[in-house]
């Protein structure tokens, strides 16, 4: 049957695909170690405390209709507070649009920016540009960034792609890799995009920039977040922010979002979203709006929450340059930031027990999974190459006492290799 050419030619999730999958295996019984969801076990990490007190208070007040298309004043008024007082960015409530939670806000700016043919720029791996792009029927520009610069895109990787170009796709701390913008490569890029909107004819369409930042909160060790707008004040006019509260207080399923920008871009992402009713629940947009002004709970909360991430990140990476000290074939690039630790499993070429070959870097993550029940995604899914070894670990759903445990059947499953 002949559908649209959309729907013939888009590819469903990666990600989501895979973590059906593994779900489906641990539904039957089989105990998997499953870190690749980008998503929270609430048992281990719940929401805060005060933010569910405040839903559940919205609910019996019967806060259950129709929110405003662009969210609830309330709501808006609160998050240009919180973006004020912890990152020193200035937005007015009319360059605030709020919904369920990032993606569509991201649809929604591609819509509202990229038209046919319009180049769009992003790096690999990285989290679903290459869907939106297709969406938009854009030229996909991307860029494979490598290892060497903690598989950020710099500045010199962008300029070639930078001329015509519409909008360019940015993400720090990163999904899928954990790692961070260093302040002077953020500039460098920041610098680049402003000379290059200067050259612009008048009525010419600019080179936007599209910065995601859900994951801003959750750095660790001594790296520091950075955004453009703070960097470069010239920036402000051409930037669109996406945030939330889904990483930040371990808050996926409570569908809270937000995207800040020039009020003109805003309001016509609000146009578009008034048309799909991508809206977060009203009771959910007010209890966000009375808990991001608890400063000292979500303080407190952070310095918890951080600190359980941290231990997880830094207790598997260890371990894993433990297994580079022994020979075996994999490595680890030092986490920064987000809930991710990029891993690399190189074992294509190495023969298993029965003689078979892994002959593909697909085969190597069939082999983890039912050698070692180490479920993991491969940069594959996030737009690398199909030969890259790399692969992102997610900590959501981690418990503590699992990471000796699945390093140990890791190795077990590695010395079954010849």
């Amino acid at each position: 049957m002949k559908l649209s050419h959309l729907a013939e030619t888009l590819i469903g999730s990666e990600i989501v695909k895979l973590g059906n999958q593994i779900k489906e295996r641990m539904r039957q019984g089989e105990h998997i170690y499953n870190f690749t969801i980008g998503d929270f076990d609430s048992s281990v990490f719940p929401i805060p405390q005060e933010l569910e007190d405040e839903i559940i208070e919205a609910y019996k007040h019967h806060f259950t209709t129709y929110p405003a298309a662009e969210g609830i004043l309330e709501l808006r008024q609160s998050v240009s507070q919180f973006l004020k007082d912890r990152e020193g960015l200035d937005y007015g409530v009319n360059e605030i649009q709020i919904a369920a939670g990032g993606r569509p806000l991201i649809y929604a700016i591609f819509r509202a920016i990229v038209d046919k043919g319009d180049k769009v720029i992003y790096a690999a791996p990285s989290w679903n540009n290459n869907h939106y792009a297709h969406f938009t029927e854009a030229e996909h520009v991307l860029i494979e960034a490598t290892v060497e610069n903690n598989f950020m895109p710099t500045a010199n990787d962008i300029k070639p792609h930078i001329k015509g170009a519409t909008l360019l796709c940015l993400c720090t701390p990163q999904n899928p890799t954990g790692t961070m913008f260093p302040k002077e490569e953020l500039e460098k890029i920041c610098d680049m995009i402003l000379e290059e909107n200067r050259s612009r004819a008048e009525g010419e369409k600019k080179l936007f920039l599209m910065f995601d930042q859900m994951y801003w909160t959750l750095t660790f060790g001594g790296n520091e977040h950075y955004n453009p707008v703070t960097l470069r004040p010239e920036m402000k006019e051409i930037t669109v922010f996406v945030d939330g509260i889904s990483k930040v207080f371990a808050a996926t399923g409570v569908r809270v979002g937000w995207s800040v920008g020039p009020e003109l871009i805003i309001s016509k992402i609000k146009a578009i979203l008034s048309h799909v009713g991508a809206w977060a629940p009203m009771a959910e947009q007010k209890a966000t709006a009375k808990y991001l002004l608890q400063k000292e709970n979500i303080d407190r909360y952070l310095v918890n929450f951080k600190e359980e991430i941290r231990y997880r990140l830094v207790e598997i990476s260890k371990g894993l340059l433990q297994l580079k000290t022994e020979g075996f074939l994999v490595d680890v690039v030092a986490p920064q930031g987000a809930i991710y630790l990029t891993i690399k499993v190189d074992l294509v070429g190495k023969k298993k027990a029965d003689g078979t070959v892994l002959q593909t870097q697909a085969d190597v993550t069939q082999y983890l999974l039912d050698e070692a029940k180490l479920a993991i995604v491969p940069f594959t899914a996030f737009g690398a190459s199909k030969t890259s070894p790399w692969y992102r670990l997610s900590v959501g759903t981690c418990r503590k006492e699992e990471i000796p445990e699945f390093l140990g059947k890791l190795k077990e499953a590695m010395q079954k290799l010849s």
